[in-house]
């Protein structure tokens, strides 16, 4: 296997962040000027047994959403480049995550087909500076941008805080039983993904 590790620095007229990304774990460190965010992605990392070290600058006086969907690109190409051919891991992942009232479901295909199916409607606007709606946003830019098909459900709840930190956590664990290593070669009866 390969080292898998990616660094992917991104820069626009609204944003400029750069990620790096060790799949078998690390250090974890991230910066967005969003605090919820931050929280979220730190739990992706940490749940998923990721390394990450991942500093964002961006428009926030408009809103959130420019910084939240770049740092979704950034975060997927960083792990898109990471998996490499995508050889010799388990490739698929699902994991259900309950968080007090609130149940959420991550079902991941590191397929090379990038695909999001999202289901979460959430109570409140926003958690602190986060507009909830860029909840599916984020997973959006990550799964288009990384190459995966990923499913991502809110069975139900009632305090957007749990749902969207449920759904985090979830595709964090999706994600970890996918890249784990099967001392094999691309899981496909293709041969190449």
């Amino acid at each position: 296997m390969s080292q898998r590790t990616a660094q992917v620095t991104r820069t626009s007229k609204e944003t400029d962040i750069t990620a790096f990304v060790s799949l078998d774990g690390g250090p974890v460190k991230v910066e967005t000027g969003i605090g919820f965010f931050d929280h979220m992605l730190t739990a992706l990392a940490v749940h998923g047994g990721f390394g990450l070290s991942l500093h964002a600058e961006g428009d926030l006086y408009v809103d959130c959403h420019h910084t939240i969907e770049d740092t979704g690109i950034v975060l997927g190409k960083a792990f898109g480049q990471a998996l490499g051919d995508k050889g010799g891991i388990c490739r698929f992942g699902s994991f259900f995550i309950p968080m007090d009232e609130a149940l959420a479901f991550a079902s991941v295909d590191i397929s090379g087909r990038p695909y999001l199916v999202f289901q979460g409607e959430f109570p409140e606007e926003r958690v602190g500076d986060f507009d909830t709606c860029m909840a599916e946003e984020f997973f959006r830019a990550f799964a288009v941008n990384s190459g995966m098909t990923l499913h991502l459900r809110v069975e139900y709840g009632k305090n957007s805080h749990h749902m969207i930190e449920a759904l985090f956590k979830a595709a964090a664990h999706a994600l970890r039983l996918a890249v784990a290593p099967n001392n094999g070669g691309v899981l496909s009866t293709k041969g190449m993904l």
